[in-house]
């Protein structure tokens, strides 16, 4: 359990009504929860605490976005002061002292910046948790040798300017900020709105320039250090270089790197001294490997690209042809896409491939250990034994959907159903080509679960309303895991009728199985904890005869499905409702069926035969039987 400082939480979007694209920006982002972590609403939300930001607020973001620029400015000008003092003591000193109050601003926001622990995927809130991470960290003392204004510090306190090379070097410091850029560019390149080519194109761009100007300024630092300015790279062409203008010398330095880079070399302009020589070595040996790693970069943009964000682009491409080819809604493509993000985004968290090569025990006690009391929270597995949750947990698979996505639709046959380990979803039904809200599910509420039982079309329509975390438990492996559990089964049975009790009238009046079978509400009432029969699940016409619990000799089973047709089995049937004939459950006499038959073909028989011609003998009919009644 999460103490009263970590937050369960994922960023909430606004209602239905909010633009689409919000949708995929909650998913882009990059603060995921682990399986079981409640999505926050409003109410969580505020119990970050009055003084305490969230990472993934938008106006935290912006905050960010905004010292990004900020940046970008202070890599330029720090290699640009000491190389030209000049510019270091002009106005470009108080734009430093601005910029570094910004930074400073930051520095103190960041001991309110909840974080996201990465070994359980909460966020901690607790302020002096916050802020001993901080001071504990690198990051703390780095900010503040790169935000304090040293040369503005030294002037206070000595009263006299002071244009020594320490405060130039101290400057660049402020170079510790660029892992701000980084981070942008890592978040740019796995966010689907921004084309990853030209983003990586970008990146790329941005540290050729720096490595084009920082070498530009270093080199024209060497030439106006030295004592003799005619023996330096510059002063052999412009014997007074010192005298002339700060941008003639920028341009001089910045057409030396450039040419220098992509390995021209004119021979124009060339080193003089020792010192110039020896910068010059290490600039080519480090051109070198900025030029792999560009080639490189490039040909990996161009031929692959990165090979999981290039298969996942191509998998968005391919979900648009098909949806313009399709001419799908928009809604609906929306919906494709953001799905198809969201299965990216917890491929992560999932970790399927990892857990597959794991030992079978192991899979088994991870399972246990994140599924089991979500199972056992739920109702249909309240009093069950602990073998059956074991079996159960050991095969059921997590799922996270996107909001406003369809989970299960109304009418579809029955596949899985699902429980609920955190989200919101609303229970919708199709009635006159009008929606229809129903009700909604929250945590440890089961959906699915009527269609499975009953075997049959799903009567309603789930829909997410948040990301929701889910869990599925597959059809066919829970009617096989309950088959040799007999008392297990008929607990589940009593779980669920409970429920379907429980169920407004709107609900009941959608399930067609139980228009047909009135006994099935009286099941609690009929001694069913003194039976030690078992119940039998049915299945729809075209599937085999499997059944949920097995069957002893006892006074009291599930009705039985049977298909019923009101013909001689050696008549042709005509139309199509005779040959498809009527689903039932089996009523309790011979008479009984005789009257239903009428009810549903009108007309009474006074002979029930087999499909080959034979007798009928109630007590030894099995599911999806078909009856002849004429």
């Amino acid at each position: 359990m999460a103490s009263k400082h970590h937050v369960n939480f994922m960023y909430k979007s606004g209602g239905s009504n909010d633009n689409e694209i919000n949708v995929i920006t909650s998913v882009s982002s990059s603060l995921l929860p682990a399986f079981g972590t409640v999505v926050g609403d409003q109410e969580e939300y505020s119990l970050l605490g009055k003084y305490i930001v969230a990472p993934y607020d938008r106006r935290y973001r912006w905050w960010q976005t905004f010292l990004v620029v900020l940046v970008i400015y202070s890599a330029w000008s720090s290699p640009f002061e000491l190389a030209f003092k000049k510019a270091s003591t002009g106005v470009l000193l108080y734009i430093d002292l601005v910029v570094d109050v910004f930074f400073a601003i930051d520095i103190f926001l960041t001991f309110f910046v909840a974080y996201v622990d990465k070994s359980t995927y909460l966020l901690i809130h607790d302020h002096k948790k916050i802020s001993m991470r901080y001071i504990t960290h690198l990051w703390f003392p780095l900010d503040v040798a790169s935000t304090l204004p040293f040369q503005h510090i030294y002037q206070s306190f000595s009263g006299k300017k002071h244009t020594s090379n320490v405060f130039g070097f101290l400057n660049l410091l402020r170079l510790w900020r660029l892992r701000r850029v980084s981070e942008l560019f890592s978040r740019l390149e796995k966010d689907i709105r921004f084309s990853y080519f030209w983003t990586r194109f970008c990146k790329l761009i941005s540290v050729t320039v720096l490595a084009v100007h920082s070498a530009a300024c270093f080199y024209y630092w060497l030439a106006f250090q030295h004592k003799t300015p005619s023996e330096t790279w510059i002063g052999h062409h412009l014997g007074d270089f010192k005298e002339k203008g700060i941008w003639v010398g920028y341009t001089y330095s910045m057409y030396w790197s450039i040419v220098t880079l992509t390995t021209v070399g004119y021979g124009d302009l060339y080193s003089k001294n020792t010192g110039e020589k020896t910068f010059n070595i290490f600039y080519m040996l480090f051109n070198m490997g900025l030029t792999a790693y560009i080639i490189g970069n490039m040909t990996n943009l161009i031929v692959h690209g990165a090979v999981r964000t290039s298969i996942m682009r191509d998998a968005f491409n391919e979900l648009l042809q098909y949806a313009s080819k399709n001419r799908l809604p928009e809604g609906l493509k929306e919906q494709m896409l953001t799905h198809m993000q969201l299965k990216y985004k917890t491929a992560e968290l999932q970790q399927e491939e990892v857990l597959q090569d794991l030992p079978k025990a192991i899979r088994s006690s991870i399972a246990q250990h994140l599924f089991r009391n979500t199972l056992e929270d739920t109702y249909l597995f309240r009093n069950v034994s602990e073998e059956l949750i074991g079996q159960m947990v050991s095969e059921i698979k997590a799922e996270y959907f996107p909001p406003n996505v369809e989970i299960i639709l109304q009418n579809e046959m029955p596949t899985d159903f699902y429980i609920v380990a955190c989200g919101t979803l609303d229970i919708l039904i199709r009635k006159n080509a009008t929606e229809q809200f129903l009700t909604n599910l929250g945590a440890s509420d089961v959906f699915g679960e009527i269609g499975v039982i009953f075997n049959e079309p799903q009567p309603f329509t789930v829909r997410t309303r948040s990301l929701c975390q889910v869990i599925r438990i597959s059809h066919p492996y829970f009617k096989q895991t309950l088959q040799p559990l007999n008392r297990d089964g008929k607990t589940i049975l009593a779980n669920f009728v409970k429920h379907l009790e429980g169920l407004n009238k709107d609900m009941q009046d959608e399930i067609p199985s139980l228009s047909d079978m009135q006994d099935l509400m009286n099941i609690k009432h009929s001694g069913l904890q003194d039976h030690e029969e078992a119940s039998h699940f049915g299945h729809s016409e075209h599937t085999k005869e499997t059944h949920i619990y097995p069957t002893t000799s006892s006074n009291y089973t599930f009705p039985l499905r049977l298909i019923i047709h009101g013909h001689h089995p050696d008549k042709e049937a005509l139309t199509e409702s005779e040959r498809t004939g009527k689903l039932i459950h089996l009523p309790e006499s011979m008479q009984d069926l005789l009257s239903l038959a009428e009810k549903k073909f009108g007309k009474r028989g006074n002979a029930v035969v087999m499909a080959d011609g034979s007798k009928v003998d109630l007590c030894a009919l099995r599911e999806n039987d078909k009856l002849f009644i004429f």
